[in-house]
């Protein structure tokens, strides 16, 4: 499973206000004022502005008006989203229950490609190659119209294993990309992952070349997770009757899972003529990017952090 699994990762190319009760010492009234107290009119005026102004009136110890200021509220109206703003949103929402294009429809594939075609066209880094403070970090994929890496998300060939994330790292300073798939299990969580190093052909195109695999060391989870069924080749096959077996081995199997835990990552070289790629970036901000591959593949990745990954 291994080695299908990184030649299928060789063609992935790659964020009141309080009321304090008086004290009393200061309930007293001076003697001695040093500046007039001010106190607030009952009226509001309207500013030329459009912004809320209050009238303050300075009055002295008697009462008396001493002089009169208007004071500018600083309200700030609430930012409109821009156009770009509102197509990422869109995009970002039509990849829900797609299962990152693995499940879409062809109605759904094609709203995707629409809206994928307007944010090219608005593209605000015209050289992503040349951007690389924004290409650099960990990428999420969201979504992708490459086969290949559709048996990685079907449930059918690993009915127990879950694709929790596919994500892509640049290092813009040693440049180097990291293709990582993260399975999790009933017992443990573990990574597929290949190293590979980019050279810049153009503004906005990389030639990538893998160089090695590694195989994550197996985590270990808190307890066993068995789902009620799974579906494998088409039928559903009920797990219930098996829980009550696994729950009398998990102590057994935590402890060998331990044992594998305190193992270093196994790493091989990868050397043969699939391992090359390029990539082709046409849209980069800070949150979104979108990327071409060499088989006409479109990637649509998210930024760590970013709010288009909170639902």
């Amino acid at each position: 499973m291994a080695t299908t699994t990184i030649s299928q990762l060789n063609h992935f190319p790659c964020k009141t206000l309080s009321k304090t009760p008086p004290n009393s010492q200061f309930n007293s009234r001076p003697s001695v004022l040093p500046f007039p107290s001010i106190k607030l009119a009952n009226s509001i005026s309207k500013s030329t502005l459009g912004r809320p102004a209050f009238l303050v009136r300075a009055v002295d110890d008697d009462g008396e008006s001493a002089s009169e200021a208007v004071a500018v509220a600083e309200v700030e109206a609430p930012k409109e989203p821009s156009e770009v703003d509102a197509l990422k949103k869109q995009l970002v929402d039509s990849f829900y229950g797609t299962d990152r294009g693995l499940t879409a429809s062809s109605e759904t594939r094609a709203e995707i490609v629409e809206l994928i075609t307007q944010l090219e066209a608005k593209n605000p880094t015209a050289a992503p190659t040349e951007a690389l403070t924004l290409l650099n970090g960990k990428w999420i994929l969201a979504y992708t119209s490459f086969s290949g890496l559709f048996p990685l998300l079907s449930r059918g060939r690993l009915p127990l294993v879950k694709v929790e994330e596919i994500s892509q790292t640049i290092d813009s300073e040693n440049f180097t990309v990291q293709n990582s798939v993260q399975f999790s299990g009933p017992l443990a969580t573990t990574s597929i992952s290949t190293n590979a190093k980019f050279e810049v052909r153009s503004p906005k195109r990389v030639q990538i070349k893998f160089e090695e695999g590694v195989i994550g060391t197996p985590q270990l989870t808190d307890s066993i997770v068995i789902p009620e069924n799974v579906e494998f080749l088409g039928q559903k096959i009920d797990l219930t009757p098996l829980k009550g077996i696994l729950t009398s081995v998990q102590d057994t199997a935590s402890s060998v899972a331990k044992t594998i835990s305190s193992q270093p990552p196994l790493k091989f070289p990868i050397s043969n003529t699939n391992a090359e790629s390029w990539l082709l970036t046409t849209y980069l901000d800070e949150d979104l990017r979108i990327s071409r591959g060499d088989g006409g593949s479109v990637f649509v990745l998210i930024k760590e952090g970013s709010p288009l990954l909170k639902p």
